[in-house]
C-alpha cells in the first residue's frame, strides 16, 4: 500500500515543489529559463512514452507474434485523438500566447492558463495509474521498480512545470499564495487520474497493452502540440533542444537502470 501511495502522489509532489519556487525566486521567469524547463519536460515525457509505456505494451502483446505492434499502434492513436478532442472541448490558454483555444469562454486568463496545464497533466496521471494497476494485478512485464521509476520521472519533469505555471502568474500580478495555489491545483488532476485508473483496474487489465499505449499517445500529443512549440517560439535558441535531449537521456537512464 505504501508503494502504491508513493507512486500515485510523487508526481503531484513534484508539481507542488515547483510551484513553491514563487516564494523563493524574485521577479518573473526569464524566457531562456522557460525554454530550458519546457524542453526538459518534453524530453522526459517523450522517453517515458517509449520505455515506460510503448515498449511494455508491445511486450504484453508478444503472444501476437509479428502483430504485437497492433495494440501499441491502436492505443497510441486513441490517446492522440482523445487529447485532440479535449483540446477542442476545454477552453485554455498556452503560456506566452494571447489567443485562447477551445470554445469561447468568459473564464479569466489565469484560469485558462491553469486549464492548459491541467489538460497537459491528465495523461501523466493516467500513465502512472495504468502502470501501477499493471503491477498491482501481477502483470509480468510491469515491475514495482518500473512503476515507481515512471512516477519519479514525471515528478522530476513536474518540478519545472509547477514553476512554469506559478512564476508567470506572479509576474502578471497574482499574489504569491494564489500563484502557488494555482500551480498546485494544476497538478491535482494527476493523482485523481491515477486513482480512477487503478479503481477500474479489473476492467482495464485485459486491455493493458492498449491503455499503456493510449497514455503514451496522449503524452506525445502534449509534447508535440504544446511543449515543443513553446520551447521554440520567438528568437532562435538551442537551449530548449539541449534540455530536451538532457530530459530524454535522464528518463531513459532511469527507466533502463531502475526499471
Amino acid at each position: 500500500m505504501t508503494e502504491m501511495i508513493t507512486g500515485i502522489f510523487l508526481p503531484f509532489l513534484g508539481t507542488a515543489l515547483g510551484a513553491a519556487c514563487v516564494f523563493f525566486l524574485r521577479g518573473g521567469m526569464g524566457r531562456t529559463l522557460q525554454r530550458a524547463l519546457t524542453g526538459f519536460a518534453a524530453g522526459v515525457m517523450t522517453a517515458a512514452s517509449i520505455w515506460s509505456l510503448l515498449v511494455p505494451a508491445m511486450d504484453q502483446a508478444e503472444a501476437m507474434g509479428k502483430w504485437a505492434f497492433v495494440p501499441a499502434a491502436v492505443g497510441f492513436w486513441a490517446g492522440i485523438l482523445f487529447l485532440l478532442l479535449l483540446d477542442r472541448l476545454i477552453p485554455h490558454l498556452h503560456l506566452n500566447s494571447q489567443e485562447t483555444e477551445g470554445p469561447k469562454s468568459s473564464l479569466s486568463r489565469t484560469m485558462m492558463l491553469v486549464l492548459a496545464v491541467v489538460l497537459h497533466n491528465l495523461p501523466e496521471g493516467m500513465a502512472v495509474g495504468v502502470v501501477l494497476a499493471g503491477w498491482r494485478t501481477g502483470q509480468a512485464s510491469v515491475s514495482l521498480a518500473a512503476a515507481l521509476t515512471l512516477s519519479l520521472g514525471i515528478a522530476i519533469q513536474n518540478f519545472p512545470e509547477g514553476a512554469i505555471i506559478s512564476m508567470p502568474l506572479r509576474a502578471e500580478g497574482v499574489s504569491k499564495p494564489k500563484s502557488f495555489l494555482y500551480g498546485v491545483l494544476s497538478g491535482a488532476v494527476e493523482p485523481v487520474g491515477a486513482l480512477l485508473t487503478i479503481a477500474f483496474a479489473s476492467i482495464l487489465m485485459p486491455l493493458l497493452p492498449y491503455f499503456l499505449s493510449f497514455a503514451a499517445g496522449a503524452m506525445v500529443y502534449v509534447v508535440v502540440e504544446e511543449l515543443i512549440p513553446e520551447m521554440s517560439e520567438g528568437e532562435h535558441s538551442n537551449i530548449g533542444t539541449i534540455l530536451y535531449a538532457a530530459g530524454f537521456t535522464l528518463m531513459m537512464v532511469l527507466d533502463v537502470a531502475l526499471g
